[in-house]
């Protein structure tokens, strides 16, 4: 990636890697070559994944991180990893993992540990959850769905719109793994949150997010409490799940790249 500091964007479920087109555009006017992968089985345009759902049917938390542990190693570097909700998760595990030098996690899903579960956020799942079925399969937001969980503080007609633009179907299994968290010792959703040589870590957090509430967020940020590695944690207290790829998007990436020059990148 030649001479710039190389920054991978993960995205989250049900909204295509494209979405950060925005965000790579700023980053790289700002310095930071940027890429943003897919998920597994996730194709190249929003339409063509939306074409073939099997595709995506199946992946778990380990298969993402893996997905994006071999996009770091392949820029010959640690590069900074900027994450949205499930993509939150796995930053925080490839930033402990030593994958990754730095790490924002905006929305991240909850990792082993975090024992809040709103009512909002169980509301937020339910299109997953009441099905065991969808475990192994794919599922896709309705707009009304998208809505409550993304676009609550948002117009109708830009939470419709960005709903149109960015969600494809998405694994059932991530979440269905976040659920059963606390009793498996060796979930993927585990995070090494005591390991004190890992890079800079920011945690971003929503107050009015329904799939991931601002509680969530700052409960995370809390069980690194005991590393003495940097985290730190800033929460927005009017915006909801989609402030990664909504009109208010520019005032959170220039938080992230903000905090990464103040941490030395």
């Amino acid at each position: 990636m030649g001479d710039q500091k190389p920054v991978i964007f993960i995205h989250g479920l049900w909204i295509h890697g494209s979405s950060w087109q925005s965000w790579i555009d700023h980053y790289r006017a700002a310095g930071y070559e940027s890429v943003a992968p897919g998920w597994p089985g996730d194709a190249d345009s929003v339409a063509a994944t939306r074409a073939n759902p099997a595709a995506v049917a199946g992946h778990g938390i380990a298969e993402i991180y893996d997905t994006f542990a071999r996009a770091a190693r392949s820029t010959g570097t640690t590069p900074i990893v900027v994450g949205h909700s499930f993509g939150g998760l796995i930053a925080q595990k490839l930033v402990t993992e030593g994958v990754a030098a730095a790490a924002v996690a905006i929305d991240p899903a909850p990792i082993r540990g975090v024992r809040k579960l709103p009512l909002s956020q169980l509301r937020s799942a339910f299109p997953v959850l009441s099905r065991r079925k969808n475990r192994t399969g794919a599922v896709s937001l309705t707009q009304r769905q998208f809505r409550y969980g993304f676009g609550n503080v948002l117009s109708r007609e830009e939470s419709d719109e960005l709903h149109s633009r960015w969600t494809i179907p998405g694994p059932g299994r991530p979440l269905f793994e976040v659920a059963s968290a606390k009793k498996d010792p060796s979930s993927p959703a585990a995070v090494d949150t005591a390991r004190g040589d890992r890079g800079p870590l920011l945690i971003i957090g929503a107050e009015k997010d329904h799939t991931v509430p601002g509680s969530v967020a700052r409960e995370a940020y809390d069980l690194y409490s005991g590393s003495p590695a940097v985290t730190d944690f800033h929460l927005y207290a009017d915006r909801g799940h989609s402030l990664v790829f909504d009109k208010g998007w520019r005032q959170v990436a220039d938080r992230t790249l903000g905090w990464l020059r103040e941490r030395g990148f």
